[in-house]
């Protein structure tokens, strides 16, 4: 009897994963709750777990190819006389109907594999059958995905977030220096193999020399000849004839992808204005943390002017004001932007607001952050001055619906009594839904805000 696995949802309702590594090839005997292959979503990089012990009979694509959820995963060949999980247990696995059981053919067509190409995705299939659930793994209850566990591969011991660094990276994991405990290799590792050329993958070890024998210099690989036709023979173009187009399009995947959809959605559905205005910080007194500043600041507008702290319902018209204040604040990377929620910023001083951003970022860059921390934030920080820029109109995601920018700080001449001065300000922008807010209230708010800023310390 063979049973087809679909791909379950990974976190809250993402459409889609990208493969990052398979743990088996066609015609393994793989167990029950072994690792089958390691996947890329908007918010983490998951092992999911073998639904059935038996054998391998189809994979659904290669690394780098995005499988839609609820499509076809893997189709296995049950092996009875192996540890199965008790018919009607409930482990929250999408699988799809049996092939050749008592039951008669699958009422489901087959997703055909994904083809090597990754710009091409895998299209769900038509399905009669129900899922029970989301979760994965042997879980009985539960609504979120297995947490992430070092499990050794290949003698390698990783948390899938390194193994896919790696793979970015193009460091070969087996061949870089654990120092993890027990043997673990972490992120670090990998970063560290990356930047002193260790480990490079595909490389090999040279050879011993022979005693007298001469050594020939190292050979460089010429550089691949640049080309006016893609992969299929025909010319490469972008833009409409007679403009000059380079490069060719790529798929966009895990956070970027999710990027695109979030962003496009929140154009369809938000009405947004734009304030901005100055914060002068002239006032400061000695060295202080600039985005601790920054959320102080917005906590005392939310408290001024609890409009702008809320979720709004554009279906229901209905709009939730919150009595505490979730900041989500923007991370920029280069896998694409992530907002994960400084909770409660409303009971955090100084030092509690940097030591919790210090722990967010980190989880961010190794991609260990629970996809429950990417959500739910009540209004939101856009601190982009730190690279470039003094105003903007940032993206208003709902059901928030505010987003504060801060720009970059600069010293301005500014009219004092009849004088001028010198003053070190910090160019603040507010959009704001204005289904939600009035102008009066967001311009409340930002003066608040604006306020706050201004203080000693």
């Amino acid at each position: 009897m063979s049973k087809q696995f679909l791909l379950p949802d990974l976190g809250e309702g993402l459409p889609d994963a990208t493969i990052v590594e398979w743990y088996v090839k066609v015609g393994d005997i793989i167990k029950l709750d072994e690792n089958l292959v390691s996947m890329e979503t908007a918010k983490a990089v998951v092992d999911v777990p073998s639904p059935v012990s038996g054998k391998v009979l189809k994979l659904a694509g290669n690394a780098g190819d995005i499988i839609v959820t609820g499509t076809m995963l893997a189709e296995f060949e049950v092996d009875p006389s192996l540890p199965q999980r008790a018919e009607g247990q409930d482990t929250g696995h999408h699988h799809g109907p049996s092939v050749g059981g008592p039951s008669g053919p699958t009422t489901a067509p087959a997703v055909a594999a994904a083809a090597s190409n990754s710009q091409t995705a895998v299209q769900p299939a038509p399905t009669k059958s129900e899922d029970a659930g989301t979760v994965v793994g042997a879980m009985q209850v539960g609504n979120a995905v297995v947490s992430e566990a070092a499990v050794a591969v290949g003698g390698v011991k990783a948390v899938p977030a390194v193994r896919a660094m790696a793979r970015k990276l193009g460091v070969d994991i087996a061949r870089v220096r654990a120092s993890g405990p027990d043997g673990t290799v972490t992120m670090q590792d990998v970063k560290q193999a990356a930047a002193d050329g260790s480990a490079k993958a595909g490389a090999t070890a040279p050879a011993p020399a022979r005693a007298g024998a001469q050594v020939a210099p190292a050979q460089t690989p010429a550089p691949a000849a640049r080309s006016t036709l893609s992969q299929s023979g025909k010319p490469m173009r972008t833009q409409p004839p007679g403009v000059a187009a380079t490069g060719q399009p790529e798929q966009l995947k895990g956070v970027r992808r999710n990027m695109a959809r979030v962003m496009a959605d929140a154009h369809a559905q938000v009405v947004p204005t734009t304030l901005v205005d100055d914060a002068d910080l002239h006032a400061w007194l000695g060295k202080q943390d600039i985005t601790a500043r920054l959320v102080r600041a917005i906590v005392a507008a939310c408290k001024t002017v609890p409009a702008l702290n809320a979720w709004f319902d554009g279906a229901n018209l209905t709009c939730t004001q919150h009595p505490h204040v979730d900041l989500g604040i923007a991370v920029d990377t280069d896998d694409g932007l992530f907002v994960p929620a400084l909770r409660n910023a409303d009971m955090l001083d100084g030092n509690g607001v940097r030591a919790a951003i210090k722990r967010l970022r980190a989880q961010v860059e190794d991609r260990s952050i629970p996809a429950t921390e990417l959500s739910g934030y009540t209004i939101s920080l856009s601190n982009f001055g730190m690279f470039a820029g003094r105003y903007a109109t940032p993206v208003v995601v709902p059901p928030c619906v505010a987003i504060v920018g801060a720009g970059k700080l600069s010293h301005d001449v500014v009219a004092v009594m009849g004088g001028i001065e010198v003053h070190r300000r910090m160019p603040i922008s507010l959009t704001f839904d204005h289904r939600a807010c009035t102008g009066g209230e967001a311009a409340r708010f930002l003066a608040a805000l604006l306020d706050d800023l201004a203080q000693p310390n």
